[in-house]
């Protein structure tokens, strides 16, 4: 079985790049072909996950493998952790500051977004340490 690996690095607080893995991602998955419902779900997520990493974190990485079966997609920061996790995953809560919001980011979707999205949800966070996000979507 083939497996296409896409990984990308995202930095903190970089609005100007923000969006631009998720974007890529989208891009190649639409060059190979993956059905467009299955596309848009991934986009989202990846999306989602960015903008988490850029917002809340110290920076991580996006990691997309693709198989036969299912797209699965890794999202792990550096950073501060989530102190309550069943809190974010809240529609509309937010620990977004005041200048992100202003920004246009930060509603307190992006969780609830992934998760909506994905087939499987697990999210892994360590206060102080990291938050990382595992995500199946099936073709």
């Amino acid at each position: 079985m083939t497996v296409i690996k896409l990984v990308y690095e995202v930095e903190k607080q970089d609005f100007v790049k923000a969006g631009q893995a998720s974007s890529d991602i989208k891009k190649k998955l639409k060059q190979l072909g993956v059905p467009s419902e299955t596309t848009r779900k991934v986009a989202i997520s990846t999306y989602e996950a960015e903008m988490n990493i850029v917002i809340h974190s110290q920076g991580g990485y996006i990691e997309v493998n693709i198989e036969e079966q299912a797209i699965s997609i890794k999202a792990k920061d550096r950073g501060p952790g989530i102190k309550n996790i069943e809190l974010a995953m809240q529609e509309g809560y937010t620990t977004a500051t005041d200048k992100v919001r202003e920004l246009g980011f930060g509603a307190g979707m992006g969780l609830p977004n992934i998760k909506s999205c994905s087939d499987e949800f697990k999210i892994k966070s360590v206060l102080g340490k990291y938050t990382e996000l595992d995500v199946q979507i099936y073709f």
